[in-house]
């Protein structure tokens, strides 16, 4: 939930002016202030953090709306004695974007999420470990398999996005090797690896001229970088696994999720090379700006139909779209049409396994998508392939304003934090008085 903020965060950071001219700036942000509030009331004291209510256990044994849910609710919480760093420091990392996105609407929350952000960073690097080793009840759905180090520096660099405040730079700079930012070579990225990403805000650090002292080393966060773009291309030294259609495959579980991030990245990453008059080199030859955006665009094309099957793994979106989602709400008929009880196993006999259409169309839901050959099964037990996911989401709604509003025409390296986003709320005033 964390990364999905962050990530709805940073799509508004970068492409905020192509969503005012859609009319969805505040839409955007409304879902974003959804989250962060979330997690405001989830932080209670500068070192408690609670990441967890209900254990996926039992509420998976159950198929149910959630007006029906019988299930316990019980919270679990990292403290000192039960540390989390990489829950912390997702969360600080969350509410650190944000506060970036309302520093100009609303100064007095974006106080506010700046303070939980500071708090949590220093919580997650004063005291070390796992979060899964303290929630034990989140290792069969979500452990962490990179450890708490990139969330670290990926809170840091958030931090200093949100702030300049050199004693985050400085944690970049001196962290860089022993957490590991200049040492992974990545393929993926995604809620539990954040490398690339932090290697791609370092690299626009530097690309800024903000590198300093830590120029040599930051110059190494943009390698691995770059490492990243060049495997997404097929143009490095160890590339990422293609569909025949043309669609980036990591695993068979939720792939998409690794589709809308990575090309996030090569997005973002375009429009700092185009505005540094830069092309990316790879070990098969240079790639301009540009080319960057057309192979995020074959990707994003390839989501909404453009595939052999001619499937939309968007909910909602086109003629041919997934209409079995692995989804409880959706599946089962609202409250308002039959307000009888569905009871925990009942749910699964009467809705699980009907093999109509979803009652309830989970509009825009980016499900898991097809196999390594292109193929997809439209059938509700088929989680792998369609159970949609926030994070899948987030984005690709950076991504859809970016591909939608071209490139915004400022300087996406513009000194300030956000860039074309603060250029544009300054001087088009898309907020009310």
């Amino acid at each position: 939930m964390a990364f999905t903020i962050t990530m709805m965060s940073w799509s508004i950071v970068e492409y905020g002016k192509q969503m005012a001219a859609n009319g969805e700036l505040g839409h955007a942000m409304e879902a974003v202030k959804w989250g962060t509030d979330y997690l405001i009331k989830a932080h209670p004291h500068p070192y408690v953090l609670y990441g967890e209510v209900g254990d996926g256990n039992t509420d998976h044994f159950c198929w149910q709306r959630p007006e029906d849910m019988t299930t316990d609710r019980r919270a679990y919480k990292i403290d000192p004695s039960n540390p989390g760093s990489d829950l912390a420091g997702e969360t600080a990392a969350a509410m650190a974007a944000a506060s970036i996105v309302f520093r100009r609407s609303n100064p007095s929350y974006a106080n506010e999420l700046l303070t939980h952000a500071q708090q949590l960073f220093e919580f997650g690097d004063k005291y070390r470990g796992k979060y899964d080793s303290s929630i034990t009840v989140a290792q069969k759905y979500y452990r962490s398999y990179s450890g708490y180090a990139d969330e670290l520096l990926w809170a840091a660099a958030w931090l200093y996005q949100a702030t300049n405040n050199q004693h985050y730079l400085s944690y970049l700079g001196n962290n860089g090797q022993s957490l590991g930012g200049t040492g992974w070579s990545m393929t993926e990225f995604g809620w539990d690896a954040k490398y690339a990403g932090v290697q791609v805000l370092v690299a626009k650090m530097l690309m800024q001229g903000k590198g300093g002292r830590y120029a040599s080393v930051f110059q190494q966060y943009q390698q691995k970088a770059e490492f990243f773009m060049c495997s997404c291309l097929g143009k490095g030294t160890k590339n990422i696994q293609k569909t025949p259609g043309g669609l980036l495959y990591r695993q068979p579980w939720n792939n998409m999720q690794f589709v809308t991030s990575a090309s996030f990245l090569v997005t973002v990453y375009s429009d700092y090379l185009a505005s540094a008059g830069k092309n990316l080199n790879c070990a098969a030859g240079s790639v301009s700006p540009s080319g960057l955006i057309s192979f995020a665009k074959s990707q994003v094309d390839y989501i909404l139909g453009d595939n052999p099957r001619a499937t939309s793994y968007m909910v909602g979106y086109g003629n041919n779209y997934p209409r079995q989602v692995h989804h409880r709400g959706s599946s089962i008929v609202s409250i308002k049409v039959d307000s009888s009880f569905v009871s925990c196993r009942g749910g699964y006999a009467t809705w699980f396994s009907r093999k109509g259409s979803d009652p309830n169309l989970l509009t825009g839901a980016i499900v898991g998508g097809p196999d390594a050959y292109d193929n997809f099964a439209d059938e509700r037990d088929n989680y792998e392939q369609t159970e949609p996911a926030t994070y899948n989401n987030a984005p690709l709604i950076g991504l859809l304003a970016r591909l939608s509003g071209g490139h915004g025409g400022y300087n996406q390296l513009l000194p300030g934090t956000q860039g074309g986003f603060l250029f544009y709320c300054l001087h088009v005033k898309v907020f009310g008085p």
